[in-house]
């Protein structure tokens, strides 16, 4: 058996208003365990008509989400499956966000294999509809191993998950990294096939304490530049492992997700 949770969250007023208390539901959905022995469950965030909440990487106006597993047990590892968002522009500012609803597969692997799992988790994170404020809850579940039907609500969420870079036809991706006074200026050049119109390039740091600039990109046939900034908490250049950076590029076709560069 699974225990399923809703906590009422703790919420955070904005100057201009607060949040409705009913404005956000999360639900565990406990999933199945893996052939490889993982457990794949969900995250079910359901949301008020016309409010959202933001993608692992927002932008520069959004706020990221933010996990805490400190309270759970039997947990070697998390790996986040995050289905597609969608591109905003507010004011000029672009924002990148899941509206209304959003399932997030969420994979787990045990510590000790064929044992249960304990989930108590805290997320805080953004919501927004006329404002943006920050929004946090805590849910729990019990993940059994012997749960091994798949669910197809988890499995429709995992295919919304852009593509994997040999999927997509990438053929090469490479990180120019030179120094700036604050931190590194990174450009990236890619080598794939175009994902459809108004195509935007997201670059993410392997810490998320790092500060990333939105990139500009500009394509040229298969070749697709990206150039960002990257500024740590220290103000000033630092070691980056080209491996561990990710880049995402979505256009209206499809998106993909290109895990590392190289120099």
């Amino acid at each position: 058996m699974c225990s399923l949770l809703l906590i009422a969250p703790a919420l955070a007023a904005a100057q201009s208003g607060s949040v409705p208390k009913d404005v956000l539901k999360l639900t565990v959905l406990p999933g199945w365990r893996t052939t490889t022995g993982t457990h794949m469950a969900a995250l079910k965030i359901q949301m008020k008509p016309g409010w959202k909440t933001y993608w692992r990487a927002p932008g520069d106006g959004g706020i990221p989400p933010q996990f805490d597993w400190s309270g759970s047990s039997n947990i070697r590892s998390v790996q986040f499956h995050w289905p597609r968002p969608e591109v905003t522009n507010t004011n000029g500012m672009r924002t990148i966000v899941y509206h209304n609803e959003v399932i997030v597969p969420v994979e787990f692997t045990p510590a000790k294999p064929g044992q249960p799992l304990t989930l108590m988790g805290r997320v805080d994170l953004g919501v927004c509809n006329d404002i943006c404020v920050p929004y946090s809850t805590s849910f729990s579940a019990t993940l059994s191993a012997d749960m091994t039907k798949a669910d197809p609500v988890i499995r429709a969420a995992l295919a919304k998950q852009p593509m994997s870079a040999a999927k997509a036809g990438v053929r090469r991706a490479t990180c120019a990294i030179e120094p700036i006074s604050d931190g590194l200026r990174v450009t990236a050049t890619i080598t794939m096939p175009s994902t459809g119109a108004n195509e935007v390039t997201v670059i993410e740091a392997p810490d998320q304490n790092i500060w990333v600039a939105e990139a500009s990109s500009v394509r040229s046939g298969n070749t697709l530049t990206a150039i960002t900034e990257m500024v740590p908490p220290s103000n000033a250049p630092f070691m980056l492992d080209r491996s561990k950076i990710r880049i995402t590029v979505m256009g209206s076709k499809r998106a993909v997700d290109i895990q590392g560069c190289t120099g």
